[in-house]
């Protein structure tokens, strides 16, 4: 299957022609294939054969290398969490009067993308922080948490979230920043041609067997990340969490770059870090 990480078929021909065809305007995108380090739980020095380094909003970019400004754009930030109920109750997602949470991160409020108006009103809050990361001096953003969707109990549609991301992409790009799909197979037919995403980012897709559907639209352009705690395949059978890694190492790791990392992405020096590549 190695041969066949990357599907010619025509659709994937397109897509492919439509990101190469992509004005570029001031911004830049990461190296393809480059090496890949995802410091969101905590930055630290890269090392020196690492390319390309993913942040958080508030941390600085790392010095010398593409820095990439992680922005939690369809979901409230924990510490957060007490300013958006305080300050913005009606730009979060509620079902019969209580907050809706992402069930995986249950001090994560789902914002409200529903209406022109709660986009705009979200713009108005999100669109500086993604202005913030060109003024720091990232060359890039990516919008965590685009499949908030699936987890409204039918408050948001995809539909509300891709008009969401189509002003997110606007926004960067109006900010010289190059923006990334982040995960949702789902919408990624369309991140290119119709969203306007640049490159990706793709947490487990070893695991979920859907790697395919981001490489056939972006290419060598996505970056992937599989973690160290996922000791079942998708019939719930046990496995080495590194044999997903190697598996995909195997398939593409040639072509993409790969990394496998701790479940909470913390420093060198917390016992819990864990960081390869290939």
């Amino acid at each position: 299957m190695h041969a066949l990480w990357f599907r010619t078929t025509a659709a994937a021909v397109a897509a492919a022609s439509i990101l190469a065809a992509t004005p570029a305007g001031a911004f830049t995108r990461p190296t393809a294939n480059g090496q890949f380090d995802y410091q969101i739980g905590g930055a630290y020095a890269a090392a020196s054969g690492v390319a390309i380094v993913d942040r958080d909003r508030l941390a600085a970019p790392a010095p010398g290398k593409y820095s990439i400004c992680y922005v939690n754009a369809f979901q409230t930030q924990p510490d957060d969490a007490v300013w958006w109920t305080t300050n913005h109750s009606n730009l979060l997602v509620k079902k019969n009067g209580k907050y809706v949470i992402d069930p995986e991160w249950p001090d994560e409020y789902l914002l409200d993308t529903s209406t022109a108006a709660k986009r705009t009103a979200l713009m108005a809050i999100i669109g500086p922080w993604i202005d913030k990361c060109a003024r720091d001096g990232f060359k890039a953003v990516e919008p965590d948490n685009l499949d908030s969707w699936t987890r409204s109990k039918s408050v948001l549609t995809k539909a509300h979230n891709t008009a969401f991301a189509k002003l997110l992409v606007q926004r960067a790009h109006a900010a010289n920043l190059a923006i990334a799909q982040k995960n949702t197979s789902e919408l990624a037919p369309i991140g290119v041609s119709q969203i306007g995403f640049d490159f990706a980012i793709v947490e487990e897709c070893q695991v979920w067997s859907e790697c395919e559907a981001f490489t056939d639209v972006y290419g060598n352009q996505v970056y992937e990340i599989e973690y160290n705690d996922n000791d079942r395949d998708a019939d719930g059978n046990p496995v080495d969490p590194i044999s997903f890694f190697n598996a995909a190492c195997s398939a593409r790791g040639s072509k993409i770059s790969i990394i496998y990392r701790d479940r909470d992405v913390v420093p060198p020096g917390d016992g819990d870090y864990e960081y390869k590549w290939c």
